[in-house]
C-alpha cells in the first residue's frame, strides 16, 4: 500500500468512527506501561509512541509525570481526538503527523512503542523503510517496544491485512541493531468483546549498524 492510500484509509476510520469502536482500543494500556517501566524509563526518558493515534497511551505517560513524550501517525484525526480528549495537556506532547515509513526524525529516543503499526506493513520496502527509521531514532541502549499480532492473532484489521509475528521472526527482522530481550503474550479484548492474541515484544539499541 502507498503512503497515499494508507493516508487516505485512517483518515476516513477515524473520520467515521468514535474512539471507542475500534477494535484495537483499550480504556487502560497496561501492558505498554508496565513494559515501559521494565526497560527503566524515568521522568526525563524521551519516549515516542509510534501510530498512537487516539491511544490512551499518551494521557498515562503524563498522568506519571513523564515530560519528553511525543505521538506519530498518520492520521491528523486521529491526533485530533487525543488533543481534545487531553485539553491543556496537550502542550505537553508533541504530536507528528507522518507516515513513519517517511518520516524522518529531528531527535533521538530513549524508547520507541509501538502497538499494532508494524504489521500493517505488508510490503518489505515499507518494512526495511521502519527499521531504517528505527536505527535512527532510537538511542544506543535504548529500547523499542513493539506489539503486533501474535501468529495465532488475526489476518486482517481494519480491512487491511496485517503480517502477524512471533518474536524470533520480529527479532530477525530487527537484528543486529536491536536484541530481543523480553517478550509476553496479550489477550487484547475489542469494545465488543472479541479476543486478539497479540505479541509485544522488547529490544533493545546495541551499537551494531
Amino acid at each position: 500500500m502507498q503512503s497515499e492510500d494508507r493516508h487516505a484509509h485512517w483518515r476516513d476510520v477515524y473520520s467515521k468512527k468514535a474512539e471507542n469502536e475500534v477494535s484495537w482500543f483499550q480504556q487502560s494500556p497496561t501492558p505498554s506501561i508496565e513494559l515501559i517501566m521494565q526497560v527503566g524509563a524515568t521522568r526525563a526518558s524521551a519516549i515516542i509512541d509510534i501510530g498512537g493515534g487516539a491511544s490512551r497511551l499518551i494521557d498515562n505517560l503524563i498522568a506519571n509525570g513523564f515530560e519528553d513524550v511525543t505521538v506519530l501517525d498518520i492520521s491528523e484525526a486521529s491526533l485530533q481526538v487525543a488533543r481534545a480528549r487531553l485539553g491543556d495537556r496537550a502542550t505537553k506532547v508533541d504530536w507528528i503527523v507522518a507516515d513513519v515509513t517517511t518520516w524522518e526524525p529531528r531527535k533521538t529516543y530513549d524508547i520507541w512503542h509501538d502497538r499494532a503499526a508494524f504489521h500493517f506493513l505488508t510490503e518489505e520496502s515499507d518494512r526495511t523503510a521502519y527499521v531504517n527509521r528505527l536505527k535512527q531514532a532510537v538511542k544506543v541502549g535504548g529500547h523499542a517496544i513493539i506489539a503486533t499480532f501474535a501468529l495465532d492473532g488475526p489476518e486482517r484489521c481494519s480491512g487491511l491485512p496485517v503480517v502477524r509475528y512471533d518474536p524470533e521472526g520480529l527479532a530477525r527482522i530487527l537484528a543486529p541493531a536491536f536484541q530481543l530481550t523480553d517478550q509476553r503474550q496479550h489477550g487484547h479484548a475489542t469494545p465488543w468483546g472479541k479476543q486478539q492474541s497479540f505479541q509485544f515484544s522488547v529490544f533493545r539499541r546495541t551499537d551494531l549498524p
